[in-house]
């Protein structure tokens, strides 16, 4: 399979699989940001304390942590559409749900079974692209589809400037429930990894799905697909499935590294990120519409980050694009401790500078962490990795609201400290995979 993957070239077929898989994509990151669009009204309307809004915001990264280590045992028994058709419908039913919450509970209760599906939905697909991508490129092609998550985020900004404060925020919910219809189109249209059929030993559906794609990309381009290259013919491992294999060597080591990783970078992503509209309110008392719109222009530059690491990264690769953007992470935010974060144009600016290069991260980790795995284990792999992710999406609001009498410095500087020393380890311990085959990468 790996050889016969490695020949095709870009055409207008993967591009389009890669749209559809994104579209969910993207609202599955509009779902997830949206409770930081809702979070400034209900505090109000229900009467909601600070704790409770740490709470609130980290029980939906609960329940996506559990998700995330759930779908992707499915993705590995089941495989990767399954598990994404699976992890579509529950967060667009869920999201329904949300939109008839009567209260800080009920919210709690839904928010926290829609996370199981945001915790599948992301991880799924980032292996499904990666395990359809020849190494040539990879970086740009992969990281341009997970653009649409950075899109998402941004677009919850953008639509919640305007709905919440004239329709109310009930309808971000409703929003969030429309990849259901999507369903249909990812089960038909889509087939099945062939890397992945091969690595189960369905080597004659491997084979039926690879001729399938094969059509498709000559139909696409018109031209005839040129011969496998010999040297990339890899045999297929005939190992069993078993998650003890991510802390063997040589995993250990590549597990550990991309652990700190995605923990470093979504404390700051979203330990800043789904607070700021609500700091702006509550701490500088902002009105409801400047806070959205500051928020907005946070996530907009986080959104340049992650483009500028999509077009790059091929280049510059992957470790030193990482150790720099933690790097500039660490910087920022040890700016706004200096400082004190005394005023809300600071926090605008030396914030947003920080999210700038968080979003770099986060959106690398997910064309990262895919190559640094064997077919076989590969969901499991990226789905620990994005436990950790949840774990940090739970951690870095809890922070902000139990250090916030403290001061926000106090908060910022216990984020850039995590930063430095995650973009230590990289630069000491991360492997470099660029232009790599994946079975080259991982026996």
């Amino acid at each position: 399979m790996t050889s016969r993957l490695e020949r095709l070239p870009l055409s207008k077929w993967q591009v389009k699989a890669r749209v559809l898989i994104g579209t969910a994509t993207f609202f599955d990151a509009f779902d997830a940001l949206t409770i930081a669009q809702v979070l400034p009204v209900l505090v109000t309307a229900w009467g909601i304390n600070g704790a409770q809004v740490g709470l609130l915001i980290s029980v939906g990264y609960l329940g996506q942590l559990v998700g995330a280590l759930f779908f992707s045992w499915i993705a590995e028994r089941y495989g990767r559409i399954p598990a994404m058709v699976a992890s579509i419908i529950t967060f667009a039913i869920v999201s329904i749900l949300c939109s008839f919450a009567w209260n800080f509970e009920s919210l709690l209760i839904f928010r926290t079974i829609q996370g199981l599906g945001l915790g599948g939905q992301v991880p799924i697909a980032a292996v499904y692209i990666s395990e359809m991508t020849k190494a040539h490129g990879r970086g740009k092609f992969v990281l341009v589809y997970e653009l649409i998550f950075s899109v998402g985020v941004v677009a919850a900004g953008t639509v919640g400037l305007w709905i919440v404060p004239n329709l109310g925020w009930h309808y971000m919910f409703i929003i969030g429930a429309a990849p259901i219809l999507m369903v249909y189109a990812i089960r038909t249209w889509l087939p099945e990894s062939p890397r992945w059929l091969a690595s189960k030993g369905r080597h004659q559906r491997a084979d039926k799905s690879m001729s399938l794609i094969e059509s498709k990309v000559e139909k696409a381009t018109g031209q005839p697909l040129p011969e496998p290259a010999q040297s990339l013919i890899v045999p297929v491992q005939d190992k069993k499935t078993t998650w003890a294999e991510l802390f063997r060597h040589p995993y250990l080591r590549r597990t550990l590294v991309v652990w700190i990783m995605w923990f470093a970078a979504y404390l700051v992503y979203y330990g800043i990120g789904t607070w700021l509209p609500t700091l702006y309110k509550t701490v500088f008392n902002l009105p409801l519409e400047e806070s959205l719109r500051y928020g907005l222009i946070s996530n907009a530059i986080g959104f340049v980050g992650a483009a500028v690491c999509a077009f790059t990264i091929d280049y510059v690769g992957r470790r030193k694009w990482f150790a720099f953007a933690l790097t500039g992470t660490a910087v920022f935010l040890g700016i706004l401790t200096l400082t004190g974060a005394k005023t809300p144009a600071d926090v605008l600016i030396y914030g947003s500078g920080a999210y700038f290069f968080a979003a770099a991260v986060a959106i690398g980790l997910y064309l990262y962490t895919p190559e640094l795995y064997p077919t076989r284990i590969r969901a499991l792999g990226v789905g620990t990795a994005t436990a950790w992710l949840r774990l940090a999406s739970m951690a870095g609001p809890v922070i902000v609201g139990t250090l916030i009498t403290f001061g926000l410095a106090s908060v910022f500087a216990i984020f850039g400290v995590v930063a430095l020393i995650a973009a230590a380890v990289v630069a000491i311990f991360a492997l470099e995979t660029k232009e790599r085959v994946l079975e080259q990468l991982s026996p």
